[in-house]
């Protein structure tokens, strides 16, 4: 099996997972920040936009630093072994990705306040106005 069927297997199945990833937290990811900006749709698919944009960039660049194997493959035993490891390896950073992009909507969940607004003080500091 050759070299160059396994880096089109990887680059296929890293780029299939990278968007499938990507469709699901665009698809999540609205609906909740267009609630945490209290139903402006233009500033959620705004946001929305830039951290699935973040996801692809981090991903796909993180595949093509990993796609170069190091050394000959000798058979298709140890082709799919090196197949697996990279998909692996990818699919953790997909999670990595995915965790952080999750962190990101409940910090803004965070920053939003009782009445619905979100609220930043210069400099990145939250307001923490109760509000009677």
């Amino acid at each position: 099996m050759g070299i160059a069927v396994i880096y089109a297997a990887y680059l296929a199945v890293s780029i299939g997972l990278t968007i499938v990833v990507a469709s699901a937290l665009s698809r999540s990811g609205r609906v909740f920040l267009v609630q945490v900006f209290g139903g402006d749709e233009g500033m959620a698919g705004a946001v929305n936009r830039m951290l699935v944009v973040g996801f692809y960039l981090l991903s796909l660049g993180y595949v093509a630093l990993t796609v170069r194997t190091p050394g000959r493959i000798h058979g298709p035993g140890q082709a799919i072994g090196v197949l697996s490891v990279k998909v692996g390896e990818e699919l953790l950073v997909l999670g990595a990705l995915y965790l952080l992009n999750i962190a990101l909507y409940a910090r803004f969940r965070r920053r939003q306040r009782p009445d619905g607004t979100v609220t930043q003080q210069p400099g990145g500091t939250v307001t923490e106005e109760v509000i009677h």
